[in-house]
């Protein structure tokens, strides 16, 4: 088949990541794979190395932004519509909000360019535009753009339960078929145990004692991640637990306001920034640590709580979007959003216990290897794709 993948930018990210291994798997399978996207502008650090040399092709839309803007939005449409009809594929993929309606615009709008038969057109929801923390008319209006880009949308995927069942909620995609496929890590990175003195020297590299308990949170630093709720529960329990100490990996427009907050609370002492770090340290970093603590508003589902469970590790999580179907009381514990002194307590419970980390952490891998692995999410997409271009002959 010839296909096309279309994302909004290949900064570092899950959806991006997730892109990447579907890409390179479908294209190791004799596909004809081309990767569209735009420029990986923003202090999140981009996936451009881990694009090239491959066997699909990259190309990419300057144009093609995530903020909103008419004069790029028109000009990345039009641009993607003369590419797809140059390219000519058997299916349009989008991912991303901003891809995913340019995307599915110019796709839908080929038909009789080259065949009366248009490309069948598949949407990823790696999580939706529209959200509760946002006005009601921005709400409204993302809702209504999402509706009439289903339209134009012969399948939808979604990397959780959760994101399906919140699209039909909103009225997207009712007449639409959906499938989910939970977003392919590369397991073996996070699997493989890293030696003990690796994990030291990076415990050293960021002035963490060796006898620390590692509290690790993965996030950009930035709105509704959530940041602010485990820099208050750390009040209470740095005062409970002296060998407590909190990694924030990730960069951000919040990173000084964030630091300027620990400094006001008086506990420098007891948090570590890494800044961003490239994919292949993600698994260094959650094997040198003791806890995953994502306390995120929105996540489609969130990346890090399969990377921290494939490593053993137990998760603490707000219970938002798909969280609740990987984190549970077998593998961690699932907390009401915003709720410091339940967020406080189950860190507490778990720092308290490293038999109980090391009971939750075997569960957890073992809950999760099957679930996230590359060739099950490629065999999703690729059954899905040949199933659309069979109902078009």
């Amino acid at each position: 088949m010839k296909i096309v993948h279309i994302i909004t930018r290949l900064i570092l990210g899950g959806a991006q990541e997730n892109t990447l291994i579907t890409c390179r798997l479908l294209a190791e399978r004799g596909h004809d794979v081309t990767l569209v996207t735009g420029p990986a502008l923003g202090p999140e650090g981009d996936l451009y190395e881990q694009a090239r040399g491959r066997k699909f092709k990259l190309a990419v839309i300057d144009e093609l932004r995530r903020q909103i803007n008419p004069l790029y939005d028109a000009a990345a449409y039009f641009r993607l519509r003369k590419l797809l009809a140059a390219l000519r594929p058997d299916i349009v993929h989008t991912h991303s909000a901003k891809a995913g309606i340019v995307g599915r615009f110019a796709a839908h709008a080929l038909k009789g360019d080259w065949a009366p038969q248009r490309p069948a057109v598949v949407h990823t929801i790696h999580g939706l535009a529209f959200h509760p923390y946002q006005s009601t008319l921005l709400n409204r209006f993302y809702i209504a753009i999402e509706k009439y880009a289903a339209k134009r949308t012969d399948f939808f995927i979604s990397v959780a339960e959760a994101m399906t069942e919140q699209a039909k909620a909103a009225g997207v995609g009712l007449d639409k078929p959906f499938a989910t496929a939970y977003s392919a890590i590369e397991e073996n990175d996070f699997l493989r145990p890293i030696p003990h003195k690796r994990r030291q020297d990076f415990r050293r590299e960021y002035h963490i004692p060796q006898d620390a308990v590692v509290l690790i949170t993965i996030a950009r630093l930035f709105m509704l991640k959530g940041h602010e709720y485990i820099i208050e529960s750390a009040v209470k329990l740095s005062r409970r637990f002296g060998k407590a100490i909190w990694l924030f990996v990730g960069d951000g427009i919040l990173t000084e306001r964030l630091k300027q907050k620990i400094k006001t609370l008086n506990l420098e002492d007891r948090f570590r920034f890494t800044g961003l770090l490239r994919p292949e340290q993600i698994p260094l970093a959650i094997q040198s640590s003791d806890i995953l603590v994502h306390c995120s508003l929105r996540e489609g589902l969130a990346r890090s709580l399969p990377q921290a469970m494939l490593c053993a590790k137990p998760a603490v999580s707000f219970d938002v979007d798909g969280a609740r179907e990987v984190v549970n009381d077998n593998t961690g514990r699932l907390i009401e959003p915003k709720n410091v002194a339940q967020l406080t307590e189950a860190c507490a419970e778990l720092i308290e216990s490293a038999v109980l980390r090391q009971k939750l952490g075997k569960a957890a891998r073992d809950a999760v290897k099957e679930k996230f692995a590359p060739l099950a999410m490629v065999d999703i997409i690729e059954g899905t794709y040949k199933r659309l271009i069979q109902a078009q002959c």
